[in-house]
């Protein structure tokens, strides 16, 4: 068997956890993060990962043709990144994108790279930090030749070498897709906290919200690792007074709802979902604001004041 040997640029929460997961898989990883503790602790763990304090550095020593796999977050820092890979590597080497990337980005980096000779994946990444041990959804797009130099490190990766990873299709099928699965999960999410909102909205029947979600884990049609995930965080904490009624998008809600409007696909339930998340961000004050004037305008209602 071939030595496998891949290099990780970018090794936060998802990537240092990836980097762990192909080296007992047992790839060879060359690793470098922009943080010196991060990179030299990770390569601590384990002696399959070798750490590198630039990227050129990493690149000379790694064999051709080369295997890299970004997983920084989508936009300058990643097309920073692409100028300066594209500056060391040689034709044939293979790019792959593991960031939340537009998929509209990773069709133009893909012709772009194409161009001058090299390969270019694009991968969409789910498992979180259960990915280490449970795997990760692998969603990748590209052309098939490029796909061979990959599907062993996305094998180790995937839950299975025969199932939780996917060659979608060409360059920006594996962003498109990823695109699409968390938009899902914008409205997945929204629906279980609606309900667990009306279930602890209910004061009289005293309903122990840890307790029915625990419940529902077992053979309900809603079971899912999302309400796994929801009736773990309810049995340390149901009330949830000291968290901060906040939740950020990522961006991708925000490009599902978009191509649904480009498509004319109706997507109502994310649309919702998404638009619920501005709500928490503030977003949605200047709305409630106007609405309490004009019920005070027609109907002479009263007029909240800070």
């Amino acid at each position: 068997m071939l030595k496998m040997q891949i290099a990780m640029i970018g090794l936060g929460k998802m990537g240092s956890n990836m980097a762990r997961r192909l080296a007992a898989g047992g790839a060879t990883v060359f690793g470098f993060d922009v943080s010196a503790e991060t990179r030299n602790q990770l390569a601590a763990d384990h002696a399959n990962i070798r750490s590198f304090d630039s990227v050129a550095s990493l690149i000379a020593e790694l064999p051709s043709p080369r295997v890299v796999w970004m997983m920084l977050p989508a936009g300058e820092i990643s097309e920073t990144m692409f100028g300066e890979l594209t500056a060391l590597l040689a034709p044939g080497d293979l790019i792959i994108d593991g960031a939340n990337a537009m998929y509209k980005d990773s069709q133009r980096h893909a012709k772009e790279l194409n161009a001058k000779g090299f390969k270019f994946m694009d991968a969409g990444v789910s498992g979180g930090v259960w990915g280490l041990a449970n795997g990760y959804t692998i969603m990748i797009g590209g052309e098939k030749d490029a796909f061979a130099m990959a599907e062993p490190f996305v094998k180790i990766l995937a839950p299975a070498s025969d199932r939780g990873w996917i060659h979608a299709g060409p360059a920006g099928s594996g962003h498109y897709v990823k695109m699409v699965h968390n938009g899902i999960e914008y409205g997945m999410m929204q629906a279980f906290a609606e309900g667990f909102a009306l279930l602890e909205a209910k004061k009289e029947l005293n309903l122990d919200l840890a307790e029915v979600a625990e419940t529902w884990r077992h053979g309900s049609v809603i079971r899912s690792w999302l309400l796994d995930l929801t009736a773990d965080t309810l049995k340390n904490d149901t009330k949830l007074d000291d968290i901060k009624p906040f939740v950020p998008d990522s961006g991708e809600g925000r490009w599902t709802v978009l191509e649904a409007v480009e498509l004319g696909v109706p997507a109502p339930v994310i649309a919702a979902s998404l638009f619920q998340r501005y709500t928490t961000q503030g977003k949605g004050d200047y709305v409630a604001k106007l609405l309490s004037m004009m019920r005070n305008a027609f109907g002479g209602h009263h007029v909240a004041k800070k």
